[in-house]
């Protein structure tokens, strides 16, 4: 049965194994225990840093993501990281041992923006599978510069994330935006209720 903690935190259960939790905050600092933990960073296809969280993801995590994400191979000249898919590097500075990288889509340019969107979430699940992480917090991706409907995004990510987080303990969205928090919150009430 679905319910909502007391304070900040909305806590929905996901399965019999998995919860989520949505939180109002900064990602940067969000760790649960260090070592099988990762924070989505919701990069640019070059993954080399950029506005918002994505800079402020490099800025916490310091040089040596970036020179981490340099040594991901291109997909394509200025590509490493193709919309939609997902890539993992250790989290250096961060609390979190590891960040996984992800593009999500621009919203007014996209062909399939939902689509997109949709893998972003689940190929960032898979990632964090294969590299046996247990827990893992997100950005409202694509919801910056990238133009996404607060209201579209969050009908996109929740059942995303129900119908693939099976095998990690908690899955967590740090939102930095009261009115993105807000909406996340509203609509995992809705959506998400068993």
């Amino acid at each position: 049965m679905a319910s909502a903690t007391a304070g900040e935190d909305g806590q929905f259960k996901l399965s019999e194994t998995s919860v989520l939790k949505i939180k109002k905050g900064d990602i940067t600092q969000w760790f649960i225990d260090g070592s099988s933990d990762a924070i989505v960073n919701p990069a640019n296809p070059r993954m080399l840093g950029g506005g918002g969280a994505d800079g402020a993801i490099h800025r916490a995590a310091g040089p040596e993501l970036r020179e981490a994400c340099v040594k991901v191979p291109e997909v394509r000249p200025g590509v490493r990281c193709p919309t939609g898919e997902a890539r993992i590097t250790p989290g250096f500075k961060l609390p979190a041992s590891h960040v996984i990288h992800t593009v999500g889509p621009i919203y007014d340019s996209d062909k399939d923006p939902k689509g997109s969107l949709r893998n972003a979430y689940k190929n960032c699940l898979s990632v964090a599978k294969k590299n046996n992480i247990q827990y893992i917090a997100f950005p409202s991706i694509s919801c910056g510069v990238y133009g996404y409907p607060y209201e579209e995004a969050a009908t996109v990510a929740l059942p995303t994330i129900k119908e693939f987080a099976d095998g990690i303990k908690e899955v967590h969205f740090v939102l930095f935006d009261g009115n993105v928090y807000d909406v996340w919150l509203r609509k995992a009430k809705e959506l998400l209720q068993v």
